[in-house]
């Protein structure tokens, strides 16, 4: 393996990834891919000579580097954040209209066994507009577990909605951002 070649290969994602995303840092993240490229050494020897493959392995170490450092400034900013458990109990509130949860407002609700609050307006309609973003087999899968309320078909289908709930957080989270940064 050329590590001199996987080494310049990083160092330029590395500063073209941290031109994109203000949270991270150039040497911070050319460290992040080296690591991982020295984990992944076994995988990678097969294809060493392959310059478009190894930027690839290095764009997609750089973007789950610098994902996680987001999630967790955003975490730590004091800003609201959606949990799961709040996204699983909006996805339930979806078999109402919004004219039903209107009139429900303060009152607590049999099928969620928790009050209804006028959070819960805001939450669906971040919760609509991150839907778009999942995958099809996630919106499937929360949509006839978690809004339709059906068991799942399968123990992967329960995985896989639990995994798309999980990626609705993180897509709401993010709409939530986007939104208090276009509005500053």
């Amino acid at each position: 393996m050329n590590w001199e070649k996987v080494n310049e290969i990083s160092r330029k994602v590395a500063g073209e990834l941290a031109r994109k995303w203000p949270v991270v840092e150039v040497d911070d993240v050319h460290q992040e891919i080296m690591l991982h490229m020295m984990e992944q050494r076994s995988h990678l020897e097969q294809r060493a000579d392959d310059s478009d493959f190894l930027r690839q392995v290095a764009w997609r170490a750089a973007k789950s580097y610098a994902s996680r450092e987001q999630m967790q400034k955003d975490l730590m900013d004091g800003q609201y954040f959606y949990t799961p458990d709040e996204v699983r109990m909006t996805l339930k509130s979806f078999v109402y209209t919004d004219e039903e949860i209107g009139e429900m407002i303060g009152r607590k609700d049999d099928l969620t066994q928790c009050r209804i609050s006028d959070n819960i307006t805001s939450a669906r309609i971040d919760a609509g507009a991150a839907m778009r973003k999942l995958k099809p087999e996630y919106r499937e899968a929360i949509t006839r577990t978690y809004i339709y309320g059906l068991p799942p078909a399968s123990s992967g289908e329960s995985k896989t909605a639990q995994r798309g709930v999980d990626a609705l957080a993180v897509a709401m989270n993010s709409h939530i951002r986007s939104k208090a940064r276009a509005g500053r």
